[in-house]
């Protein structure tokens, strides 16, 4: 019997992925916010669904979105940068009740490497390094992170990505002649195609109970990359900002790499 999954969040990543699980011969139901999109999810061969989160609660059939799946894969950010003031917990705490009474045993939560802090001391970031007690967007991936992660009835990984770039969107492109901070710190950076190569791992795997971290091995400094991408690309160059000595982390994969046994497809 082919396995249901149901990705939650179908956009810049989610969409590519369900389609790449169709191709693997999972059968994948996805959710979206645009009424528009559900026409392109079917088309693609994924059951699409109108969901709309919100402090308040859910608007849409969730309960028909998760019915017969054993998987879901939970991937909507924060976009804590837009709407500051949003309650992130509060939006992922209203899944949690429908998620209990489904047929889920199964939850991947995207999450996000930025619920480290930076440092002056660059430090080497694994899964058990100390996470930001003061950054409110942290505080909130965190929480949600908990959220499932203590729930006895599912089992739970937790993949927290760097930052994401694919074909269509690279860093580079906002960075372009604007001022360029922390520009002796590390960049951590994931590809799309590396993305999904770590989520299918995890799922065809069963590597459930877990928690990873998935940033490209290679960590050129934001000085150094920034401006050879954007040289390569005909871009202006960044302002570089010597006003202050650079924060940064390295995102470590080493478990990653063992337990999924997994080499990153795209390098910086």
């Amino acid at each position: 019997m082919k396995q249901q999954i149901c990705v939650i969040g179908c956009g810049w990543l989610g969409f590519p992925l369900a389609k790449s699980l169709v191709k693997k011969g999972y059968i994948v139901k996805g959710s979206t916010t645009s009424s528009e999109k559900i026409d392109t999810l079917n088309s693609n061969g994924i059951t699409g669904f109108l969901l709309q989160l919100s402090s308040e609660g859910i608007s849409g059939d969730i309960e028909n979105c998760l019915a017969h799946c054993q998987t879901l894969i939970l991937n909507i950010p924060p976009g804590l940068r837009k709407n500051p003031k949003a309650d992130y917990v509060k939006q992922i705490q209203h899944i949690i009740p429908f998620v209990e009474v489904s047929s889920i045993q199964h939850v991947l939560f995207i999450s996000s490497t930025s619920v480290y802090d930076d440092e002056e001391s660059i430090p080497s970031i694994s899964e058990t390094s100390p996470t930001s007690t003061t950054s409110n967007s942290a505080q909130q991936l965190l929480g949600a992170e908990a959220l499932f992660k203590n729930n006895t009835n599912f089992k739970t990984t937790i993949l927290r990505f760097s930052g994401l770039f694919g074909e269509d969107r690279h860093p580079a492109t906002y960075i372009s002649g604007r001022l360029l901070k922390n520009p002796d710190a590390p960049v951590n950076l994931i590809h799309l195609d590396d993305c999904i190569a770590i989520i299918e791992q995890i799922i065809k795997n069963n590597i459930w109970d877990s928690m990873f971290n998935a940033s490209t091995s290679s960590h050129p400094s934001k000085k150094q990359y920034y401006t050879s991408v954007c040289k390569a690309r005909d871009l202006p160059l960044p302002k570089i900002d010597v006003s202050q000595k650079s924060k940064g982390k390295i995102i470590n994969t080493d478990k990653l790499a063992r337990v999924l046994d997994y080499e990153f497809k795209i390098k910086l």
